[in-house]
């Protein structure tokens, strides 16, 4: 078979280490394997009828070509937040402005061509749940199809653990440990965002293992008042003077909105921060207190993945690979209560998991709330 493997949506540590698996899974086998780049930006914008378009999207993997990418973090192969289901005209490749339209337009046809015409047997694509949800889409129209999740907010759903997101929170607790020394140099309220969309996850396990005060999730709209009441509490018992709190970048005041900024994306999300920014200064308002703002953002993603991604990067990839080789299509590695497996595609349809508020958030002091560990999956969740 010919197999072709891309990356899309944002990009998280652990993405080399996958494809590097994966190659070298499928080529000991004796089948082809070749890299999309840019997602699935890579197969909209194939010309397969121009050779320069061809290679310019398309690149062969083999042992030489990914010898050396697991090192280092990102991908190799580039990514995008294109979905070819919803093209804008102003995101249009050129040989396919044919008719105009206002509205998006679905080039699914078109991707279905440039697969058949390079020969592509099968497509491993690694993503969160946006680019599985056209992964979703091509398995429907009947191609060969196994999916990856990643995602350092961890909320596909179907499974427990997706690529990036112990790196994520590893950074961001190493941030928040760093931040400390001048939040309490200066005797300050501090407010870290962090990333995660419309699930609380990263900030809720970022604060569970870094002991900050306080923790503001996407899913539990918070009273500012009484966040500022605490936080104030917090800051007068610490010995040091100062008190520090994460926040979800899709959290929402009482009464507010999520704040964001720009246009919707392929998808239809909207880009999301600042929200700690907003809280930061309401904060200052009634506190009187200095405030440090950080927006962590972009650090949780970047760098070389730490070795728990590293191992589910490299274990996805192979169980990958093992089902494409069996011909075993429409599914989706998972890790479920501490163990490999894989799904039924189809799951991604479900949306993003979010927090079990219930069992693991302390809605009125705003806290992690998780007791008695034993006998629950690693994760928790």
């Amino acid at each position: 078979m010919k197999i072709g493997i891309l990356t899309g949506g944002g990009d998280v540590p652990g993405l080399n280490a996958c494809i590097k698996a994966a190659t070298l899974r499928a080529t000991e086998e004796g089948h082809q394997v070749v890299g999309i780049r840019r997602g699935w930006a890579g197969l909209l914008g194939c010309d397969p009828d121009d050779q320069v378009s061809v290679d310019t999207n398309i690149v062969d993997l083999d042992a030489s070509a990914v010898r050396t990418i697991d090192r280092s973090g990102g991908t190799i192969l580039h990514t995008s937040r294109t979905n070819p289901a919803r093209v804008r005209p102003s995101e249009e490749p050129e040989f396919l402005r044919s008719v105009d339209h206002e509205g998006p337009a679905d080039h699914t046809p078109h991707v279905l061509k440039v697969l058949d015409r390079l020969g592509i047997d099968a497509l491993l694509p690694i993503g969160g749940d946006d680019t599985l949800s056209f992964a979703l889409r091509l398995h429907e129209e009947g191609v060969p199809v196994v999916a990856i999740p990643k995602t350092m907010d961890n909320d596909v759903h179907g499974t427990d653990y997706c690529i990036g997101f112990s790196t994520a929170i590893t950074r961001t607790v190493i941030f928040i440990h760093q931040l400390r020394t001048s939040a309490g140099s200066h005797e300050r309220l501090a407010v870290v965002e962090v990333f995660g969309r419309y699930s609380g996850e990263t900030s809720l396990v970022s604060a569970y293992l870094s002991g900050v005060e306080r923790a503001v999730i996407s899913e539990v709209p918070f009273d500012i008042e009484k966040l500022a009441t605490k936080l104030i509490q917090d800051k007068r018992a610490n010995p040091s003077g100062y008190a520090m709190m994460t926040i979800s970048e899709g959290a929402t005041m009482i009464g507010g909105e999520t704040v964001h900024a720009g246009m919707a994306d392929a998808y239809g999300h909207l880009k999301l921060g600042g929200i700690g920014q907003v809280a930061g200064e309401a904060l200052r308002e009634i506190t009187g207190e200095g405030i440090i703002y950080q927006q962590v953002g972009y650090l949780m993603r970047s760098g070389s993945p730490d070795s728990l991604d590293l191992m589910v990067a490299i274990n996805y990839a192979v169980m990958a690979a093992d089902l494409v080789i069996e011909r075993q299509f429409g599914r989706l590695v998972a890790l479920r209560n501490g163990n490999y497996t894989n799904v039924p595609l189809p799951v991604v349809r479900q949306g993003v998991k979010r927090v079990d508020v219930g069992a693991l958030y302390d809605v009125e002091a705003y806290r992690p709330k998780i007791r008695h560990v034993d006998g629950k999956p690693m994760f928790l969740y």
